[in-house]
């Protein structure tokens, strides 16, 4: 074993302070064997608590040589000193430095966390009954006396198995009886083979050393042996088991992913829950965008759901032939100015034109119908009996009436379920005469329910014969509409040119002339309006975004604040074995938790948001899993991104600036 455990050679360290260089150290030499008892003395300024820093790997030098155990340390990378600090030193602080919400046992066991092993409590609970805190395991640092604070730091310094312990001014804020049961202790501890290098401007704790280094203005002024240093092997086999030692390169123990995450997300979580308001303000704004996105998601959803079922209701593969509004040079002459559509348009259409498969004349109106006592004003559809299949109007009682009772004129209704509420209540309606512009029908079917849309309640109708409608109801000699069937779809092209072509020659028109009838595809209007409704879901998610944004932006505020608040905490945690990546992922697991925590109460809120609209108004809701997934996703990813940002801070914090930190 190499004997000599520390060898520093013109170390130099510079300070900038304003438009002024300090020079704390300069070219200081110095070596130190393994099992030594060193007080490193000195005045305020004289350098001491630098050169304490830089042999603890808290610091660096800007010049010169350190090497621990014959390996250069002046030259290694932050990665390389945090495992150097997590498994061969432990650091005592003067002011402490314990997690303030964490009890002692969890703070002794910090170290664990950055060393790749598990955190083993019950080796932090021998430790405490060591330094005489057993009994103050689950006490937190507020509920202990200052030298007890100090006893916990001693017991977090040795809960890796260090093979020095340096300790800066580790009495100075004790009372003298405090300050001679942490020194009778550091004793014991060297007695045991652990190499104590510790910083004092007091005699009498110096006292307890074998040896003294005085230093001022940067340089090393005396180096007095006290008493005469045992060889390191009799030390050492005295201290049971041979402890590893960091070779060259100093890689870092393994540790498994999951090992290493669960770390992670346990600091996480112990962090949040000690400041419970912020964490619930920074979920606020995330919560907030998520039920935004699953409300109008919702609410788009079942908007195009409505429209889809609204339009399943008007059939498939249909075309309605009207008459349209031809010009005359730049001017309007209206609809059916210079034609009109009769009866006998519609009947010839399936005789002239292959691929038509039914038709149904079309003439619409109001009246007002009465049964008994009761009345109520309704629309009047005159059409064929090809309607009942062509519009999803079989009856779902009764029947549609025939050819041979239009073609006679009988007085036959089919009628909806909103007229046959308003006008029989609980009553069977079929056979039952009503009376439609004083005009008597007989009710011979009831149609289904297909339900009331944000335009128009589509079970309040009266479908009649068409030719009853146009000369015993509404006085109608021309038809409004005709629609048409077509038996495929990829025929739909060339029966509307067919139609056109038709009436032009039954009306003796020219083809210049051939806007004077349209004829308009529902399957156009259908994927227009589905496209319509598509445009508006999305356009609502984007607004509802825009707040999930905002909430993210809220989250970065917060965490930055946090890590303003937490510089010294960071400092700790490096210092005791922390890595850039460490420090990375658990403030990056902290945004993620306040985002995906704050996304799941959103989500439950948003589909609470959802049901009652569709309950108070009416309105089709409905909450996809697409869109709980993509608000999952979404929340997550805000608060990777937003907070990677602060954590990125944080961990580049170097540890000696964070511990200084005010």
């Amino acid at each position: 074993m190499h004997a000599t455990m520390i060898e520093i050679n013109d170390l130099h360290k510079r300070y900038k302070m304003g438009d002024n260089i300090v020079h704390a150290l300069r070219g200081v030499s110095l070596k130190i064997e393994a099992g030594e008892f060193v007080a490193i003395m000195g005045p305020s300024g004289s350098g001491k608590s630098t050169l304490m820093h830089i042999l603890g790997l808290l610091d660096v030098p800007d010049e010169g040589s350190y090497k621990l155990y014959g390996e250069e340390v002046s030259v290694l990378d932050e990665v390389a000193l945090a495992a150097l600090r997590s498994r061969t030193v432990g650091f005592i602080f003067q002011q402490f430095n314990l997690l303030a919400r964490t009890s002692a046992g969890e703070n002794v066991a910090l170290p664990q966390i950055y060393s790749g092993e598990e955190p083993n409590l019950i080796k932090a609970r021998a430790l405490l009954e060591r330094v005489g805190l057993g009994t103050r395991f689950e006490h937190r640092p507020n509920e202990l006396s200052g030298g007890q604070q100090q006893r916990v730091a001693i017991a977090r310094a040795l809960i890796n198995d260090p093979r020095i312990i340096f300790a800066d001014e580790p009495t100075g804020n004790l009372d003298s009886q405090s300050q001679e049961e942490i020194m009778g202790l550091l004793t014991e501890l060297n007695n045991q083979g652990i190499t104590i290098i510790l910083v004092t401007h007091e005699t009498e704790v110096a006292a307890h050393a074998k040896r003294i280094v005085r230093v001022r203005d940067g340089q090393i002024q005396e180096d007095k042996i006290i008493t005469p240093h045992k060889p390191i092997d009799a030390v050492w086999n005295r201290v049971a088991p041979k402890v590893n030692v960091p070779k060259a390169g100093f890689g870092r123990l393994s540790q498994s992913a999951v090992r290493a995450t669960r770390a992670y997300v346990n600091e996480a979580l112990r962090a949040l829950l000690a400041n419970k308001l912020r964490t619930v303000l920074s979920m606020l704004g995330i919560l907030i965008g998520v039920a935004a996105v699953i409300a109008m998601l919702a609410l788009g959803a079942g908007a195009k759901l409505s429209i889809e079922k609204e339009l399943a209701s008007l059939g498939t593969n249909l075309l309605t032939l009207s008459t349209g509004s031809p010009q005359s040079g730049h001017v309007s002459l209206g609809a059916g100015m210079v034609s009109k559509l009769t009866l006998d348009d519609g009947l010839d259409i399936p005789k002239n034109i292959e691929h038509v498969k039914n038709i149904a004349p079309t003439v619409n109106g109001r009246a007002q119908v009465v049964f008994n006592d009761k009345n109520w004003n309704t629309r009047i559809i005159g059409s064929g009996p090809g309607y009942a299949p062509m519009r999803a109007a079989v009856p779902v009682i009764g029947r549609f009436y025939t050819d041979q009772e239009d073609q006679e004129r009988a007085r036959v209704a089919v009628i909806g379920m909103t007229v046959v509420r308003n006008l029989f209540g609980e009553a069977n309606p079929l056979g039952e005469m009503v009376r439609i512009n004083k005009v008597s029908f007989q009710v011979v079917g009831i149609l289904p329910e297909k339900g009331a849309g944000p335009f128009f309640d589509q079970d309040d109708i009266v479908v009649v014969p068409v030719a009853t409608a146009m000369r015993r109801l509404l006085g109608k000699s021309f038809l409004d509409s005709v629609d048409i069937e077509v038996d495929d779809s990829k025929n739909m092209t060339e029966v509307s040119d067919g139609i056109i072509d038709l009436m032009l020659k039954r009306h003796r028109l020219t083809e210049d002339q051939s806007d004077a009838f349209q004829v308009r595809n529902l399957a156009d209007i259908q994927a227009a309006l589905s496209a319509t409704s598509r445009i508006m879901a999305v356009l609502l998610a984007v607004i509802a975004s825009i707040s999930l944004v905002v909430g993210g932006i809220g989250i970065m505020n917060i965490m930055l604040v946090s890590v303003t608040e937490r510089i010294r905490e960071i400092g700790l945690r490096k210092a005791v074995g922390a890595r850039p990546k460490d420090i990375l992922m658990q403030f990056l697991i902290e945004a993620t938790v306040v985002s995906v925590s704050g996304g799941a109460f959103g989500i439950a809120i948003g589909w609470g948001i959802s049901a009652t609209m569709s309950w108070l108004a009416g309105w089709p809701t409905t909450v996809s899993l697409n869109s709980v997934l993509l608000a999952s996703i979404f929340s997550a990813a805000i608060g990777i991104i937003f907070g990677l940002w602060p954590a990125r801070k944080a961990s580049r914090l170097h540890p000696i600036e964070a511990l200084r930190h005010d």
